[in-house]
């Protein structure tokens, strides 16, 4: 369903083009510092308006509805919610039953039997992301002191050097097309002992909200990938002294499923913007045929470049989670 957490618990609601966007936060202390400024920092980072973004702006401006009291959490409930100002309906009018290419059109379609809203995607959009970083930045707060994030784009369609990135997605944006990006997240100061073996890894926590971001297909932890074309003798971490401290950090800074003390590190895979302008042969249900869609509306020719503060924030909100149990 749309819930997660076990001690702090999430539920995210809201459609794309709907009034509102929101989420509810159950498991915050009493006692945490708290004002709808907090989390302008974060909002900024994944707000659009950069080359390659979509050229929808919203102002993201959070209201905080339930668990506040003289600036601090009550330990109640804590709701955010986000308006939706800036629509565009009309522009999806054509996809209703036309359906776009790897996105989640078809698939809600069939499993709500057409009710699904299909406006910007709806509840599938990624617009619902900007509540994911709302949560993070409580999250982040909830977290002791010392614990530090350093949340990059390493990759963006296949090519590594940061320097090129802006002319990777020029590219793709003129072409009519967009590319797909990877960023790392690095969470210094993590305590050792983390983590819920079996089920409730490290590992498994943090990819259950990562893969919920709507772009995400891959997670990799440490060497990840990389370290199955090693041999051990390469991919093992010699521990360094009592403390755990290893020479190096190929495990990512958890074994078997539990913080070790090193840095936490995992990387996310972000697929291509599916919503491309140039036509693509899909399946239309009112006519029964294979035809020629061409996608309007405002979307982000790399949605990676807005997508490094979602995976921190999800990072954060299951590393939350596990310290309160």
């Amino acid at each position: 369903m749309n819930q997660y957490g076990v001690n702090f618990r999430l539920a995210i609601w809201g459609e794309s083009h709907g009034p509102q966007v929101g989420i509810t936060m159950d498991g915050v202390p009493a006692g945490i510092p708290l004002a709808e400024a907090d989390f302008e920092a974060d909002l900024a980072r994944r707000r659009s308006g950069a080359a390659g973004t979509t050229p929808r702006r919203e102002p993201d401006l959070p209201t905080i509805v339930s668990g506040i009291w003289n600036g601090r959490t009550t330990g109640a409930p804590l709701t955010v919610t986000f308006a939706n100002t800036n629509t565009r309906s009309q522009d999806y009018a054509n996809v209703e039953r036309h359906f776009r290419p790897s996105h989640a059109d078809w698939v809600a379609y069939r499993k709500f039997d057409g009710c699904n809203d299909p406006r910007g995607g709806g509840h599938f959009s990624a617009r619902l992301t900007v509540a994911l970083v709302a949560a993070g930045v409580v999250a982040k707060k909830m977290l002791p002191e010392g614990v530090r994030f350093t949340t990059c784009l390493t990759e963006i369609g296949g090519c590594n050097d940061p320097a090129r990135f802006d002319e990777v997605v020029r590219a793709a944006a003129a072409d009519r097309d967009s590319v797909g990006g990877v960023v790392e997240c690095r969470v210094e100061g993590v305590p050792a002992g983390l983590g819920e073996p079996f089920f409730d890894s490290v590992e498994s926590c943090v990819a259950h909200l990562l893969f919920s971001i709507p772009a995400v297909k891959g997670v990799e932890f440490g060497s990840g990938f990389a370290g199955s074309r090693m041999r051990g003798s390469e991919n093992n971490d010699p521990i360094t002294d009592a403390e755990g401290h290893t020479r190096t950090n190929h495990a990512g800074g958890i074994n078997g499923g539990i913080t070790n003390g090193n840095a936490v590190v995992v990387r996310a895979a972000l697929k291509p913007t599916p919503s491309i302008s140039r036509p693509q042969e899909t399946y239309n249900l009112t006519t029964g045929r294979v035809e020629a869609l061409e996608i309007r509306g405002r979307h982000d020719a790399c949605v990676a470049l807005r997508g490094a503060v979602v995976v921190e924030a999800a990072v954060a909100i299951a590393l939350a989670d596990l310290l309160k149990r």
